[in-house]
């Protein structure tokens, strides 16, 4: 069985593309259908994928499979095929495979759904019959066929679209940083490490992490002329992805990005105040501006105050008076704070590297591992209190997180499936009945008892495990509700 009834901390990496969003958004759809569509997609491909691999594992081994159902509760569409009856159910938030003597204890059939013997089934074909690897295999197979759509889906993207990288062309520099004190300037671009060429800015800030603090030769291109520059990286202070302190090897610089508009969001400052895209911002308040870092930093610290943009257009220069919407922004440890954003993104500076099928493969299973890593540190410090309970989502924020990365494109989208289907897989794991992980757990005991627990014992760990995961639904919803209507707030 699977369940989908939490999202938890992952970032979502975004990219270009426009497929989903002309395929759902386009047309007239309303918004709000457009993201049930996207949630219903990405989910039922979830749980079609974690059912087959049940029922695969299931065939290989010899267990017969009475019903593949996508969703619970009362059926609403199903055919038979042999054995197995296919169906949909109306509650759309998982799915089950039913198998033979799937509730039997190694002595007697009994029927799944009256309770009383099964005289017709295949004692070869019961799910309690086989051996416990068997029966392990099985459980695992679901969750285990998450982890290997999200690696594919991260391959199938580092070889077909690749990822996104910049260039290595210096932009701002931080004062009395390691980068300024070597005499590194705007616009230098950097055209090797160590005598070895680099192509992408990543491969700057690797060779950076790795020296350990040693000083690094760049070899820079300014104004037209190759000359090498020495410098030290330092050690920074940064944040964690759940915002916890830590520090990491910098040169105090970042790629250049230019201050040119890619994106206007309807009903913000920008757009009422007519910024379009492709303007250049060359000033702020008289100010210039020669980096998109520049822009925001400013833009995000005047919340409610009129600002004065000098935007090129088209080789004309205007000014235009802008009032930062406060926004409330919340980290991954539930401090909140006010920031001032006029609705602009920038434009794309960046390229995709691509990979070879075989590396991209490499790529797309080490990536499912980090993946994998940060959801059940995720848990833990949910579990742990670390991380507010708040952080925990339920379906509305799944329909909410698919809908924006399928207005992104397909590569935003492809990903958002991705990291849910890892999601999906680990919260599955989980030790707690009902779930493959509490399968997983009895199977466990046997191992060391010798023999299962008894039907009442199993029973009453189910009927506690169904509880839980009723209780983690509601509470999801709630934070979903809360976050969509302030009168969700009151409660709190």
């Amino acid at each position: 069985m699977v369940t989908s009834v939490v999202v938890t901390l992952s970032g979502v990496p975004l990219a270009d593309g426009g497929v989903l969003n002309q395929l759902f958004f386009g047309g007239g759809a309303s918004s709000a259908l457009g993201y049930a569509v996207s949630a219903l997609v990405a989910l039922g491909a979830l749980i079609f994928i974690h059912e087959l691999g049940h029922f695969l594992v299931a065939k290989a081994v010899g267990v017969g499979v009475e019903r593949f159902s996508l969703g619970f509760g009362p059926r609403i569409w199903s055919f038979r095929r042999g054995e197995t009856e296919y169906c949909i159910s109306i509650v759309p938030l998982g799915g089950y495979v039913r198998m033979t003597g799937e509730e039997a204890h190694g002595e007697e059939l009994i029927h799944p759904e009256t309770g009383a013997l099964d005289p017709q089934a295949e004692a070869a074909k019961s799910f309690a019959n086989k051996p416990l690897w068997a029966r392990v295999l099985i459980v695992f197979a679901g969750p285990g066929m998450n982890f290997v759509l999200a690696a594919a889906i991260f391959s199938f993207i580092f070889a077909a679209v690749g990822v996104p990288v910049f260039p290595t062309t210096v932009g701002r520099i931080l004062a009395d940083s390691a980068a300024a004190q070597a005499g590194l300037r705007p616009q230098d671009e950097v055209v090797a490490v160590d005598g070895r060429p680099v192509r992408h800015w990543g491969e700057i800030e690797e060779r950076v992490a790795r020296s350990e603090g040693r000083p690094l030769t760049l070899t820079i291109v300014r104004n037209g002329e190759r000359r090498e520059i020495s410098v030290t990286p330092r050690r920074v202070p940064v944040r964690t992805p759940f915002g916890e302190p830590a520090e990491a090897w910098s040169l105090g610089t970042n790629p250049y990005l230019p201050p040119v508009v890619g994106e206007v969001q309807a009903g913000m400052p920008a757009a009422e105040a007519d910024v379009q895209a492709r303007d250049r911002i060359i000033a702020l308040n008289g100010q210039p501006v020669e980096t998109w870092d520049e822009l925001a930093e400013t833009i995000s610290t005047r919340p409610g105050e009129t600002v004065t943009l000098t935007v090129e257009r088209r080789g004309s220069r205007m000014d235009v008076s802008v009032i930062p919407r406060a926004v409330t922004e919340r980290d991954p440890l539930g401090n909140e704070t006010k920031v001032g954003r006029i609705g602009i993104a920038r434009a794309t500076s960046q390229t995709f590297l691509r990979s070879d099928p075989l590396s991209a493969l490499g790529k797309g299973i080490a990536r499912t591992w980090d993946v994998t890593a940060l959801t059940v540190v995720s848990i833990w410090k949910l579990v742990s209190g670390t991380i507010p309970a708040s952080n925990i989502g339920g379906p509305l924020q799944i329909s909410m997180a698919a809908g924006q990365q399928a207005q992104q494109g397909f590569v935003s989208y492809a990903f958002f499936v991705a990291l849910i289907s890892v999601n999906l897989a680990i919260l599955n794991l989980l030790p707690v009945p009902m779930l493959d992980g509490g399968h997983l757990l009895f199977f466990a005991i046997e191992a060391v008892l010798g023999r299962p627990l008894s039907v009442r014992k199993r029973e009453i760990a189910q009927q506690i495990g169904l509880a839980l995961l009723m209780l983690l639904m509601v509470f999801a919803l709630f934070n979903d509700i809360s976050r969509l209507l302030p009168v969700g707030k009151l409660f709190k």
